[in-house]
């Protein structure tokens, strides 16, 4: 009864564990798969390209009320900390670029985002329900996943993100 408690609790704060429910799903601990990003407003890339640094990915549609509420955070800690101690990327799972594109647009976000067509990602990610964000160091291992919307730029979150990446912000 206890356990159950401590996990409602643990969830109703965005720190559910995450158990294996997509299919191929990365679990924390592993390695992510290679996977091609198709870019929203810029270039494509390979998620292997953008190793070497600490990770934090967020996976979001513009029809999630809750992804467009965190945003803007994602935005301020991408704008403090890219290509220095973390980079931020975005990945969306809308079907329709067009509509991702615009969200972009209207929010002003900057940092890289790429579109999710054939859920490769969808699924390595384990985003069976969104905001899904991920934490991955710096040799593409998922450290951590949160469901749920966060802000990401708040002292609680920052402490997170300098625990689990162990650098110092």
């Amino acid at each position: 009864m206890k356990f159950t408690i401590i996990l409602l609790l643990l969830c109703a704060a965005g720190m559910c564990p995450a158990a294996a429910k997509t299919p191929g799903e990365v679990q924390a601990g592993e390695v992510l798969r290679d996977a091609r990003m198709q870019g929203l407003l810029g270039p494509s890339t390979k998620l292997s390209a953008l190793r070497g640094k600490p990770l934090v990915i967020n996976v979001w549609a513009s029809w999630c009320g809750p992804c467009r509420e965190e945003m803007a955070s994602l935005e301020r800690l991408s704008r403090r900390f890219w290509g220095t101690e973390l980079n931020v990327i975005g990945i969306s799972t809308d079907d329709y670029q067009d509509r991702a594109e615009a969200f972009l647009h209207k929010s002003g976000v900057t940092f890289g985002n790429y579109i999710d067509r054939r859920l490769e990602l969808e699924h390595m990610l384990g985003a069976d329900r969104l905001p899904l964000t991920l934490l991955v160091d710096a040799q593409g291992r998922v450290l951590a996943k949160f469901y749920g919307a966060k802000e990401w730029d708040s002292p609680q979150s920052l402490a997170l993100i300098a625990k689990y990446f162990r650098i110092k912000l």
